[in-house]
């Protein structure tokens, strides 16, 4: 998998390494049971320092995407709670849909780009 980094980006590169590593689990360019090149390795094919790496695949963790093991490294491990996985959905949700009113988008137009970009993982 490449991870490109936009340096010019507002978006911390941490978020930038674990948002790609996500897109890349829902399209299947990754799956259940890859290991992640190694927090030195993944630095040095990036060029990023390895803290960044490290604190990326740490929210990972947390977030239910991987597992880390001492000899495999990190290893894909997409957590099956689907219920706290929805209430964190919502969530973020929430905010981005209060953003929206805000902005006068229409409740067909959050439809539309819903379904246009589920459709990218399919």
């Amino acid at each position: 998998m490449l991870i490109e980094i936009d340096f010019n980006s507002d978006e911390a590169i941490y978020m930038q390494v674990r948002n790609q590593i996500i897109v890349g689990i829902a399209t299947s360019i990754i799956r259940e049971g890859d290991s992640l090149p190694s927090v030195r390795q993944m630095a040095e094919n990036v060029g990023i320092n390895m803290h960044t790496v490290n604190k990326a695949y740490a929210v990972l963790k947390q977030e239910g995407f991987i597992q880390l093991d001492r000899r495999k490294g990190a290893v894909i491990a997409v957590n099956a709670d689907k219920a706290k996985a929805v209430e964190d959905l919502k969530e973020q949700m929430r905010i981005q849909l209060a953003k929206a009113r805000c902005k006068q988008i229409s409740r067909e137009e959050v439809h539309a780009l819903v379904d246009e970009i589920f459709e990218e993982y399919e």
